[in-house]
């Protein structure tokens, strides 16, 4: 609890309750699962929530560009900071201290999510009302609950699960 508190906790401290997400780094094969469902795709690529900037650093290295990550938290900015710079990436990829609230995430053609299930339904209102048609949004440990998903990899706590928002948008207009 004292190393949540003194290092984790910064990042949470002006996001409500409901909405906080705790770190939780992905593990190699969610990361695989991950880029393996945004093979062949081009755009900017980012992650909301990047933590330690894992699937950032592995979205560039497969072609993904730009790529950026955004989280609050001040140490996990750093940690993921300094791996890019060890990875011979400084420079080429970013992380930004922004509230995935706040941003506009337009010009986005490809957004990586690994938040917790209670801030799932309240973002896929943003990412439908901000994406592009052309944008794939790619979930991984917990899927949109009212979202069909285009395809999904892997199993248990690997899997992730792509959705197409022209596909995602289609099935919202026809349900209501």
């Amino acid at each position: 609890w004292a190393t949540w508190a003194v290092l984790l906790m910064p990042g949470f401290r002006r996001v409500p309750l409901r909405l906080q997400v705790p770190y939780q780094p992905s593990s190699p094969r969610q990361v695989a699962n991950t880029l393996a469902l945004l093979r062949g795709r081009a755009g900017k690529t980012v992650d909301l929530g990047s933590g330690d900037g894992r699937l950032v650093l592995e979205a560039y290295k497969q072609g993904l560009r730009p790529a950026l990550g955004f989280e609050l938290n001040p140490w996990l900015l750093c940690l993921a900071n300094y791996r890019a710079w060890k990875a011979g990436y400084h420079g080429k990829v970013s992380f930004l201290k922004k509230d995935l609230w706040k941003v506009n995430l337009s010009d986005c053609h490809n957004v990586i999510v690994f938040l917790a299930p209670s801030v799932k339904s309240p973002l896929a209102t943003k990412l439908l009302a901000e994406l592009p048609d052309d944008a794939r949004v790619v979930a991984g440990r917990y899927p949109f609950p009212c979202w069909t998903p285009s395809s999904s990899l892997g199993q248990g706590l690997d899997q992730v699960w792509a959705y197409d928002i022209k596909e995602v948008r289609r099935e919202v207009q026809g349900s209501t």
